[in-house]
This record gives C-alpha cells, structure tokens and sequence, in this order.
C-alpha cells in the first residue's frame, strides 16, 4: 500500500520531478500535514526545492505531538510522551496538491515512520491503510466519502449570512465564497457533488465525491484547509467545531461508506432488506453492534457530547433505518435506476474532533469482520426514535467522553487492530480533554474550542 521509505533514491528522483512542475506553476513551499488525536490538521511546511530531500529522508518531528490536546496543552499516556525521541514526516506524493486557495503553497499528507525506516505505530494514516489492505485481503473494497459541515462567521464571531436554513436567501448572501469555494476545489482535483445552507446560523456544507477509505480521509484535511483559507481571503473565519454557538445543531462529519466484492456492490442487488445482499447485511449488523466502540473515535470530546443529541440529526440512538436521519446508522439506497451503485450507509456518530484516518480505518475493520459472519440486521427504526416510549428507545450512544472512551475499551477487536501504542496515546488525550474542558459550562467550552476546530 506504500513505497519503501528507504528506497530514497527512486522517492527522491519522483520528488525531483514534482517540485520542478510545481516551480514552474509559481509554488514556493510545500505544507506537509497529518491530523492529531486531538482531530487538529497539524503542519510543517519546507520550500519547493527541498521536497526531494523530505520525501527520501523525511522531516523531523517529536512523537510528543501525539499527545497535544486541542488547546495545545500536552499530557502523556503509558506508552507515548515526553521530549524524547524523533520521527521522519514522509510526504504521500500521490496526494501532492496546489493549493488554488493558497497561491505560492502546494499540499501533501504525510506518513509518519521511524528514524530507522519503520512504520510509527502511532501513526492514524498508516493504521488506515493497514486496515484497508486486511479488507482487501479480503477480497472487499470500501469506498467512503465524509460530508464537511461547517460555521461561517464574521470577524466578530456572529454568523456569516442572516438567511433561514436552506434558503437562497443565505446562498446569495455568499455567493462569492460559495463561487470561490467550488473553483478551488474543482482545481484541486475534489469533485463535489453538493454545496449548500444547512440549518444552524451561518452553517454551510460540502459533500465530495466518493474515494478509497485513505484519500477520503485526506480529502477532509484538503477541502477543511482550503475553506478556511478562503474564509480568511474572504473576511470571514470558518469553524468546523462539533458545536460552534451554543445551544445551536452542531457540525457533523457524518461519513457515507459502500462495501463492495468482485465489483459489485453488496448494498445492492440481493435479497436482504432494501436489496442488500447477505454480506452486505452483515456488514452493516457488525457496524450496528459495534457502533458504541466506533462513537469512541468518532465523537470523542465534551464538545462531541454538546452535538450528540436527540432530534438533531446527530443520530443520537443505536439504531437504523431506510432513509431515517436520525437514526446513528442510515441506509439510502438512492434513486431507482442508479441503486447498484449508490447504495451506501451514512454513519451520523462522527465530528471534526474526530481524527478521519482513525474513523476510516476503523469502519474497515469492522466491515471486514463482519462481510463473512452471516449476521442479520434487527428490525429498523422507522420513526424519530425519540418519539418513542423511553422502555421502546434503542440504546443511546455515549453520551460523554468517559463513556466513549468505555465503550472503545471494551471492544476487544478493534482494540486489537489499533495497537497498543496508538490507543495509548488517543486514551490520554480524551482524557486530559474530560478533565479539563469536560469542567467548564455548556457555553464556556464551546468558546474554548470553536477556532481549535
């Protein structure tokens, strides 16, 4: 799934070659970034001219960034911490972008390896790519996509746009950046297939095309990144918070996922509900049973918790259904005609405190042990399952950061496939985070980390 990072002559020489086309297209620096525990885009940028020598030997960086915090403050868990110790940042050139909202700046994400040329266990992108090669070996394919929900705000903080939600009124009101956005983005090589008003104030959204588990996950840190730069050129500022205005709907970045065998697709096409085949079926019994332990990485801070609610599209309830938003696991099966290849499930339990690669390794691991398993999926929810009698209530998912962390724990697979390394060092910064933004008021910490996001 990746080049040997110690055949540095051939990274080197396909470097040489990528920074003399992004010379001639005026780039000047190569911003280099992976995505913390904590779900913040961190980054080291090195000039055009020394990408070669960053893609052969990498760029340093300490293993303590694996335990910051999204205040920037930095705990430790058992295994990962302190000053000691170094890494090498290895660009992915496959995924080398320019950056239409940054002139002078390409992109790349990074894998993280030792100084001795080994995988860093506590690396998420490499663990997502583990997990996509075990499906594989498996004769599944994924494809996934994330939806990007953001805040859009004017310098003083209050929302970017008056209109309703969903209303033209708001769209007009942007369409400046709206325009700007969707010409960045198509220069970027991401195809959208939706941009529109959601419904908090001033809160927008973006869905992008389908892709490998890997570059979806990288497709958040890109299409994230470039409408923050816009907002900035813009005069506004973009917050991709899980809750940004309190006692508001909150961000989601709710991902959409198909599993396929032998280029079909196992949503489609069978004799199990809504035409999913029996594997497909399973797949999504074993996602729905282990949901608990996937909330744990998908919505693992307090302010996760702000956004998890009932009747807000959250999908607050261990639950599915056929088209049903505010189940935590929705399945569409899209327009007759088109369904063998649209049919996918959306799974709500998922925000930008989220680390992407972690969410998207994690859905394959799981789909992976269950395509074989035979499972069948119980009877779907087809209400608001709010509504319901509290005895007739599915489970709720956790609904804070300790009983997410809980729930992680207790699955003893997924555990396995993270590692020990890697779990060490998630564990101890939602813990640190519990602590201490889990102290403050609904409205102190959504202060705390609206611009972290």
């Amino acid at each position: 799934m990746w080049e040997p990072v110690l055949d540095r002559d051939a990274r080197g020489t396909a470097a040489r070659s990528a920074a003399a086309q992004l010379a001639s297209a005026g780039v000047q620096a190569v911003a280099l970034t992976w995505v913390d525990n904590a779900g913040v885009t961190r980054v080291k940028g090195v000039p055009t001219e020394r990408l070669d020598h960053a893609a052969a030997w990498g760029v340093g960086m300490s293993p303590v960034h694996d335990v910051f915090c999204v205040d920037d403050s930095i705990t430790a868990g058992d295994l990962i911490g302190g000053p000691v110790g170094d890494l090498r940042l290895h660009p992915d050139l496959g995924a080398l972008t320019v950056l239409a909202a940054m002139p002078g700046w390409a992109w790349a994400p990074v894998d993280r390896w030792t100084q001795d040329g080994e995988p860093y266990p506590v690396d998420q992108r490499l663990f997502a790519k583990r997990m996509v090669e075990r499906a594989q070996a498996a004769g599944l394919h994924l494809r996934m996509a994330f939806e990007i929900e953001w805040f859009l705000a004017r310098p003083d903080g209050s929302p970017a746009a008056d209109g309703p939600a969903y209303g033209m009124a708001r769209l007009a009101e942007l369409s400046d950046f709206g325009r700007d956005l969707l010409a960045a983005l198509a220069a970027q090589g991401v195809a959208v297939e939706q941009f529109h008003p959601e419904y908090g104030p001033g809160q927008l959204e973006v869905s992008v095309a389908h892709a490998d588990p890997v570059t979806a996950a990288d497709r958040v840190v890109l299409v994230r990144e470039t409408i923050r730069a816009l907002a900035h050129r813009h005069g506004f500022r973009a917050s991709f918070a899980p809750v940004a205005l309190a006692d508001q709907v909150g961000n989601g970045m709710h991902l959409h996922f198909s599993v396929w065998a032998g280029g079909v697709n196992l949503f489609s096409g069978g004799d199990g509900p809504y035409g999913m085949t029996r594997r497909g079926e399973s797949v999504l019994s074993g996602v729905l049973q282990r949901l608990p332990a996937l909330a744990g990485l998908g919505a693992p801070s307090p302010a996760s918790a702000l956004r998890q609610a009932p009747q807000r599209w959250a999908g607050a309830y261990q639950c599915w259904g056929h088209e049903n938003r505010e189940a935590a696991l929705r399945f569409v099966t899209g327009a007759t005609g088109h369904r063998d290849t649209a049919a996918n499930a959306e799974i709500k339990c998922v925000d930008a405190s989220a680390n992407p690669y972690l969410v998207a390794g994690a859905v394959c691991a799981l789909a992976t042990d269950a395509a074989g398993a035979g499972m069948r999926l119980p009877d779907e929810v087809r209400v608001d399952p709010f509504t319901l009698a509290e005895a007739r209530r599915p489970p709720r998912l956790p609904d804070s950061p300790a009983l997410a962390a809980e729930r992680l724990r207790a699955d003893a697979g997924l555990v396995a496939m993270l590692g020990e390394p890697l779990l060490d060092a998630f564990n101890a910064v939602h813990g640190a985070e519990a602590d201490t933004l889990g102290r403050l008021t609904t409205t102190e910490l959504v202060e705390a980390v609206r611009w972290r996001y």
